[in-house]
């Protein structure tokens, strides 16, 4: 039975069939060979309880948030200001998209919105002034994971409601990491700009242009402020907090005079397409584990697991290498409501804490997103290049994969860094 589910998933997935569309048919194959679960009043009970989860609003808000964020100019600035300020760094322009991917995730949430967003500001920049293009994409990609791990994180609010976790408690636990990842990125670039012969143009700026751009990088911090500060001061859930974001946005955008209907309907358009693909496949990925529980994989699963008798850290290990070749071949919001019922009862029972697991997983999920042949963000970054094959993406990315590979082992001899806030 496991293998066939493997076996049909890794079939459909590589025959290029959407992701929801994927889970929904092996759920119905696994229901027709091995069981004879009235499917059709289940798929109507889950997809209602999947629509009328109150946590799950915030993922709209979220990446509307995102979506005026980069409409109204904000981001825009944002990268020029912080161009001025690090691209003095080995390195040059690339630390402006580890910075920026930085700030834009403190208000998004979202990975995909991240790349896509720094990517579109950033790439024309990589053409002009010539910079080693491989290097400079997958700064652009990897740093756009940073979307996942720096709160606000839609993929945390899934975690959360999957594992019955405080999502503010996965915010605070994720701040640090989050920050010491984005470090771990821009010493890779500078490593990596040190061993290379090529030459690079970095971007000067005077003491006092860099003052004078500070005021642009005022909306961002207010808007991180307004989200993170109020869900820290306990006077807003993850959700209320999303909206107050969203508020923010829609108040800054009007005092600069960029509140237009063009705009705003623009991100309204999006924003529906983007939430529609999401909680569809969210619906799918639920209907899935129903009838993966109902044939008893999930069970055999755990049992399997648990005769094996393997200690803490070689059930950890086991974890961290299924979901590092499983991020290869599936798409990680799928991946993680598909797993996560059946893995994280596995890990809290060997002993482990269910929030600092969940930054790990960010983690992990981050992995799966710059890893070929399905990483997401590399076909994000690859759609904005006007040229070039995917490979450059890939090639570009190796660097932060062993940054990440080596985040995951600081969390896991330093696990209190995860409790710094908490």
């Amino acid at each position: 039975m496991i293998a066939f589910a493997f076996v049909g998933l890794m079939v459909l997935v590589f025959l290029a069939i959407p992701v929801a569309a994927v889970m929904g048919l092996l759920g119905l194959s696994l229901n027709f060979i091995f069981t004879d679960i009235p499917l059709w009043r289940a798929l109507g009970e889950i997809s209602w309880g999947a629509f009328t989860e109150y946590t799950l609003l915030a993922v709209p808000l979220y990446i509307l948030l995102g979506e005026l964020f980069l409409r109204t100019g904000i981001a825009e600035e944002m990268y020029t200001a912080l161009s001025k300020w690090v691209s003095w760094l080995p390195g040059g322009l690339m630390h402006a998209n580890v910075a920026s991917c930085t700030m834009f995730s403190a208000t998004s949430g979202s990975s995909v919105a991240t790349a896509a967003t720094i990517g579109t500001l950033a790439i024309p920049q990589q053409r002009k002034y010539g910079y080693d293009e491989k290097l400079f994409l997958g700064s652009i990609a990897a740093g756009g994971t940073l979307g996942i791990l720096i709160p606000p994180s839609i993929n945390m609010i899934i975690y959360g409601v999957l594992t019955n976790s405080s999502i503010p408690q996965l915010y605070m636990a994720a701040i640090v990491p989050g920050l010491i990842m984005a470090a771990m990125f821009a010493g890779t670039i500078v490593i990596r700009s040190l061993l290379s012969r090529d030459k690079e143009v970095r971007i000067t700026a005077t003491w006092a242009e860099r003052f004078a751009s500070l005021k642009h990088l005022v909306p961002p911090l207010i808007i991180c402020f307004v989200i993170i500060g109020s869900i820290y001061a306990g006077i807003a859930t993850p959700t209320e907090s999303a909206a107050l974001g969203v508020l923010a946005v829609l108040v800054l955008a009007a005092t600069r005079r960029k509140l237009q209907p063009a705009v705003l309907l623009s991100a309204f358009e999006n924003t529906m397409r983007t939430t529609g693909m999401i909680m569809l496949i969210i619906v799918f990925a639920y209907f899935l584990n129903f009838v993966l529980s109902g044939v008893g994989l999930s069970s055999s699963i755990t049992a399997f697991m648990s005769d094996l008798g393997l200690s803490p850290m070689w059930t950890l290990f086991a974890v961290i290498v299924f979901y590092v070749i499983l991020g290869c071949f599936m798409e990680t919001l799928s991946m993680m409501i598909a797993t996560i019922p059946i893995i994280a009862p596995i890990v809290f029972a060997a002993g482990f804490d269910p929030i600092w697991y969940g930054v790990v997983m960010m983690i992990l999920v981050e992995l799966a997103m710059i890893t070929p042949p399905i990483g997401i963000n590399l076909y994000v970054v690859q759609g904005i290049r006007p040229t070039g094959g995917i490979g450059d993406v890939i090639v570009g990315t190796l660097p932060f994969v062993l940054a990440m590979f080596v985040m995951l082992a600081l969390l896991i001899v330093f696990p209190s860094m995860t409790s710094v806030f908490l």
